[in-house]
C-alpha cells in the first residue's frame, strides 16, 4: 500500500498526517510574536509564544499554547497569573533570547527591561506594543502542548505602539516585521 506525500502509510485508514510533514506546513502559518511571563517562587519565568490568541471580548479572555515539559507551564500553573508583552520589530533579540532551549532558569529576564503589572506584578516587558496581565482560568491538555487560558485583569498600552512601530512575526522559522 503506498500513501500520500506528507502522510503516514495508515493515513488512509485515520492513522493521520506526518508530523514532521504537518511541522513544516505550520511554519507557513505568519504569527505574531509575544512573550509569556509569570512570577512564580520569587523568580520570574519568561518564555517566547507564537501560538497566542484572543478569546473572547467579553469576557476579556487571551490563550497560550506552551509545550508539556516547558518550566514555563509548571511556573504558571503554580502562580495562577501570566503576563503577554506583544513584540514590536525591535525586539527580535528577546524574542530570540527567550525561546532558546536550555538557558538558565534563574535570571532569564536580567537582561530585558520589565516593570511588573499593576494588578497581579506578573513581569512585563518594558517597550512592548500592548501588555496584558492574565488570571489562569484553565488549562488543558493538547498534544504535546497545554492551552493556558486566561481572563485578562489589567491591560497595559504600549508607547511602542503609540510611536507606530510594527509587530514582530514569525514566518518560516524566522522573525520578520510586517511591511
Amino acid at each position: 500500500m503506498t500513501s500520500e506525500p506528507g502522510q503516514h502509510p495508515d493515513a488512509a485508514s485515520g492513522g493521520g498526517v506526518d508530523p514532521d510533514a504537518a511541522a513544516a506546513a505550520f511554519e507557513e502559518i505568519a504569527a505574531g510574536v509575544a512573550v509569556a511571563s509569570t512570577r512564580w517562587r520569587g523568580q520570574d519565568h519568561a518564555i517566547t509564544v507564537t501560538s497566542c490568541t484572543w478569546v473572547s471580548r467579553e469576557p476579556p479572555l487571551l490563550l497560550v499554547c506552551v509545550h508539556e515539559d516547558a518550566r514555563f507551564l509548571d511556573a504558571v500553573e503554580g502562580a495562577g497569573t501570566w503576563g503577554l508583552s506583544l513584540l514590536g520589530e525591535g525586539a527580535r533579540a528577546t524574542a530570540s533570547w527567550l525561546a532558546t532551549p536550555g538557558r538558565p532558569a534563574v535570571g532569564q529576564l536580567d537582561r530585558v527591561p520589565h516593570t511588573p503589572g499593576a494588578v497581579t506584578g506578573v513581569p512585563l516587558l518594558d517597550g512592548a506594543l500592548a501588555g496584558f496581565e492574565c488570571r489562569t482560568t484553565d488549562v488543558h491538555p493538547a498534544g504535546d502542548h497545554a492551552v493556558v487560558l486566561g481572563a485578562v485583569v489589567g491591560l497595559r498600552p504600549g508607547a511602542a505602539a503609540a510611536a507606530g512601530e510594527k509587530p514582530l512575526v514569525r514566518f518560516r522559522r524566522s522573525y520578520h516585521a510586517l511591511a
